[in-house]
């Protein structure tokens, strides 16, 4: 009988070191991130509307329409007058870029932010476990990767992910791969560098559904340090609580919605086809159908789900007209905030923002860091929403407990979304490296009105012979 007892004690014993081994290796799973820092390149590199119009004119191949329809087209993104261009735009060679030009862009960027991460946590290069870059239109040999690599000289046994092609959502691609990662290794410090290469991909043509490219992105990029070391968790500004991706590759209108290719003429561009915000309302529906059940209270669903089935009982759906915004992102009709703070939604443009505001239903105040980030930075591809999530901090918004939702699309077609958890207060002191720190008391201004929708009558639909007055 005693010996019954002694192995019934033991087999107990044996279960709850199971059970705590189980959980207490959960905890060395979790994502956090410990610091970001993103780019902001020098002044002499600023864009305004009357820069941007010049360099559109030197394209020969644009006729009147063509240069009308690209400066509407600007004044009305949302993007403001300090946004900022690869070098070779102000020196007149955007039409014939070399390697070199490409990589000098990508050397800037990652050496600023590289180096202010690491100075400021204290860290060394050989300290880093894992280094993903992703920069969808750059292609180099060696790699991005390995450059950054041979710059820093980083330990041989770190492990390396280099994506391209990936397009604006990369950067939530990367931190699933990080994610993943920290499933397997205990104790790691990995580095996320996120950025695109604008130098060698300006089209030259006048297809228009391929010279609006040239339109909506700007320069910059983010660095982004994350770990699952227990010992550093208390130091982490953020912790992942559930990612979600979605692609909708196998469909064939999906697929061609954002396409690089060859024009009539061969010259190589980016194809924004019409079926573009079908295809993203599409993704971000599915996405959100996925991701919903994660991140809001049981009851609200519960809710969401009586009130839609006695709506199906009652009546069938309506057939009359419906606006733009409501055909291109139908209403989600859940209240999001029961269990989101904050809203961080990539910068694609103006009527991006709209369409996610108006889906989810959410207010200027939850839309301002997107606007405003558009406004400052522009499109800045998979990095825009770290400068999203930078603008939520410098106003001192984030608190903690609170959760972040991040929105992010790319070509494929793609939708990805994450949400993050403050794990420690954000609101109060000054934020150490915040790309907004320098302009912050300026935001929100006044107006983002373009300052040429008043100033030139070609926005009228005027006749206007002195829309801009070029250097010669």
């Amino acid at each position: 009988m005693d010996i019954l007892c002694i192995l019934s004690s033991l087999l107990i014993l044996y279960l709850i070191f199971k059970i705590w081994k189980h959980i207490d290796s959960k905890r060395d799973q979790n994502c956090y991130i410990l610091d970001y820092q993103c780019h902001k390149p020098s002044d002499d590199r600023m864009l305004s509307t009357q820069i941007s119009g010049e360099i559109i004119r030197r394209n020969k191949h644009l006729r009147l329409n063509e240069f009308k329809f690209l400066l509407k087209a600007i004044v009305s993104s949302g993007i403001g007058e300090q946004t900022y261009a690869p070098c070779i735009y102000f020196e007149g060679r955007e039409e014939s870029p070399t390697i070199q030009d490409a990589l000098s862009e990508m050397e800037e960027f990652y050496i600023d932010t590289i180096e202010q991460l690491l100075k400021r946590n204290k860290l060394k290069p050989k300290d880093i476990d894992v280094l993903v870059v992703n920069v969808s239109m750059l292609n180099s040999t060696p790699s991005l990767s390995a450059r950054i690599i041979n710059h820093y000289k980083m330990r041989e046994d770190v492990k390396v992910f280099n994506l391209t092609a990936m397009g604006c959502s990369a950067s939530v691609i990367s931190v699933d791969i990080v994610k993943n990662i920290f499933k397997t290794y205990k104790n790691k410090l990995a580095l996320v560098v996120t950025s695109e290469s604008l130098s060698p991909n300006w089209y030259s043509g006048n297809n228009r559904s391929m010279i609006l490219a040239n339109c909506l992105f700007r320069s910059g990029g983010c660095a982004v340090l994350l770990t699952n070391k227990r010992c550093l968790s208390p130091r982490a500004m953020f912790k992942l609580k559930c990612l979600v991706r979605t692609h909708h590759g196998a469909r064939e209108d999906s697929f061609n919605a954002c396409v690089q290719k060859e024009d009539e003429l061969g010259r190589v561009g980016i194809h924004l086809d019409k079926t573009l915000p079908k295809a993203a309302t599409r993704a971000f529906v599915d996405n959100l159908k996925v991701i919903t059940p994660k991140i809001l209270p049981v009851t609200v669903l519960f809710r969401f789900m009586l009130s839609l089935l006695l709506k199906k009982l009652r009546r069938s759906p309506s057939k009359g007209s419906t606006s733009n915004v409501a055909q291109a992102a139908p209403k989600a009709g859940i209240n999001f905030k029961t269990g989101i703070d904050h809203f961080c939604i990539h910068t694609g443009g103006k009527a991006v923002i709209d369409a996610i505001g108006y889906s989810l239903d959410l207010t200027e105040y939850d839309l301002e860091p997107a606007r405003m980030t558009l406004h400052r930075f522009g499109n800045t591809s998979a990095s825009s929403l770290w400068y999203v999530l930078g603008y939520m901090e410098a106003k001192k918004r984030l608190k903690r407990g609170d959760r972040v939702f991040m929105i992010s699309f790319g070509a494929g077609f793609k939708c990805n979304s994450c949400v993050w958890e403050v794990v420690r207060d954000l609101s109060v002191g000054e934020c150490l490296g915040n790309v907004w720190n320098h302009c912050i008391d300026q935001y929100p201004p006044k107006s983002l009105l373009n300052p040429f929708l008043e100033k030139y009558g070609w926005i009228r639909e005027e006749e206007d012979a002195d829309t801009f007055k070029f250097r010669t």
